[in-house]
């Protein structure tokens, strides 16, 4: 293991090939809208006084304890999750699609059963994570096929539409999983209720939460233990007009007013004001040429806004985006060019992004040239976020040479994984670094409705950002 710092420089090398399952339960962030008799909540505080630990490195799979290819086939899918064939005695008809988008394991959402779906399944007491999959067969509209999820007699995914949630687009993949799901009588119920049309599921996998106490080490961090601007020796600004990139609204400053570290926190503060010809302000900030890293683990615990309008961001871009490029200048301006082909050719990699409109989704989505937006192959995935906007959650990334995992407070819920030597597809074998931002409106902020000019001011609030290498 070799990583240098030259010029605050980081070169950061992670060989293991692991995909680590962490597993912490923060129990600060819990919040339940039901009430209970005590009898209830005493069994529940018994199953969560002590979760398993591991020390030992963890597949993507290693702890899934129930997978079903619903409708479908026993099926062993690319990231190791072994699903068992649909054997289930329920009402719901089977059905078949011909073409699925967006996923790496299409086979996986080809086949799905819709109608009355009620899922009952031996489970010992604990604390799970469940993933659903989705595909939506036809061209309806958008609210045509909604319905609620409900595991242990509570609602966990409420309102889906899936084509809405995959970007308006049928036949193309959803991945959602939602967290901390107590079993405390020995069976799992999930139960799908519609409100529109018949629910549908493809898959689903259930994963034991485990306490991950693997032997990282910490080689760059900024805990925001100072007042003031940022680190200068740590982060960079962007200094940006509006709608450079993104169709976004806001002008983005330098200024102590948009950005600043203030009582332990890095604080990204969003306006509603006229600058620069805009009618919002708000800050983005960079650790290019400061904190650039190949593989390793991100790890920022930060805090969301609230409101429609509001599109927060944890993200990666390449240190060198012409890598890949063919139709770019040498040092051209290429983000929000028209003609620079840097992105998608080079990738992107996003931690976190959160859009007001959509306030319980957090979702993390890696792009290149294959796989964008654009050709309906965009990969990503989305987690049942719970509390975002009052309380710190963490927010994190393992990636090694082979593979990409997204975390939400340590549970997986998206990863993408290497199957070709090909730069159009995996783009994500050279240095990258960390962007933090509150964009305002643009084309996905303004996507459920016009900007709340009442949420002003909005702010991200950051407590730590942290990268880690793992001891040999």
């Amino acid at each position: 293991m070799n990583f240098a710092f030259t010029n605050m420089h980081l070169s950061l090398c992670l060989i293991t090939f692991s995909l680590l399952l962490g597993c912490s339960k923060d129990q600060s962030n819990e919040a339940t809208q039901y009430r209970e008799n005590p009898e209830v909540l005493k069994q529940k505080q018994q199953v969560n006084e002590v979760l398993p630990t591991t020390d030992k490195p963890l597949f993507y799979h290693d702890c899934v304890v129930w997978a079903i290819n619903i409708g479908g086939d026993e099926y062993l899918g690319s990231d190791g999750v072994n699903y068992q064939a649909d054997k289930l005695t329920i009402a719901a008809e089977k059905g078949q699609i011909n073409k699925i988008y967006g996923s790496q394991d299409p086979y996986i959402f080809s086949s799905y059963r819709v109608g009355a779906l009620h899922l009952e399944h031996p489970l010992d007491n604990g604390v799970y994570d469940i993933t659903f999959k989705f595909a939506e067969p036809d061209d309806v509209a958008m609210d045509a096929r909604v319905f609620d999820i409900i595991a242990q007699g509570k609602p966990v995914i409420t309102d889906l539409s899936v084509r809405l949630a995959r970007d308006g687009k049928h036949q193309s993949a959803l991945v959602r999983t939602v967290t901390d799901v107590e079993v405390i009588d020995g069976k799992l119920d999930i139960r799908f209720e519609a409100s529109a049309g018949q629910a549908i599921l493809s898959a689903i996998i259930v994963r034991k939460k485990v306490i991950d106490t693997q032997a990282w080490t910490l080689v760059w961090s900024d805990e925001f233990d100072y007042q003031g601007l940022p680190d200068k020796e740590k982060w960079n600004f962007d200094i940006w007009p509006a709608r450079k990139v993104n169709d976004e609204d806001q002008a983005y400053t330098d200024r102590a007013k948009n950005v600043r570290v203030e009582n332990g926190k890095l604080l990204i503060e969003a306006h509603k004001e006229a600058y620069a010809g805009a009618e919002y302000t708000s800050g983005r900030i960079h650790t290019l040429a400061k904190a650039d890293f190949l593989y390793g683990k991100a790890e920022i615990r930060a805090k969301l806004p609230a409101g429609q309008g509001t599109w927060s961001a944890i993200w990666m871009l390449p240190s060198d985006p012409f890598k890949y490029s063919s139709t770019c200048q040498e040092n051209e301006d290429w983000q929000g060019s028209t003609s620079c082909d840097a992105w998608p050719n080079s990738g992107e990699i996003d931690i976190m992004e959160h859009v007001g409109f959509d306030m319980h989704n957090i979702h993390g989505t890696v792009h290149n040239k294959a796989f964008y937006w654009r050709n309906w192959e965009q990969r990503k995935g989305s987690v049942n976020g719970k509390n975002v906007d009052s309380a710190f959650h963490i927010y994190s990334l393992q990636w090694t040479a082979d593979s990409i995992t997204v975390f939400f407070d340590g549970s997986p819920y998206f990863s993408y994984f290497k199957e070709s030597g090909g730069w159009q597809e995996w783009p994500f074998d050279h240095p990258y670094h960390l962007i933090l931002n509150l964009a305002i409106g643009g084309a996905w902020g303004r996507a459920g409705g016009p900007i709340d000019d009442s949420i002003f001011p909005a702010r991200m609030e950051v407590d730590y950002v942290r990268i880690y290498q793992l001891e040999q």
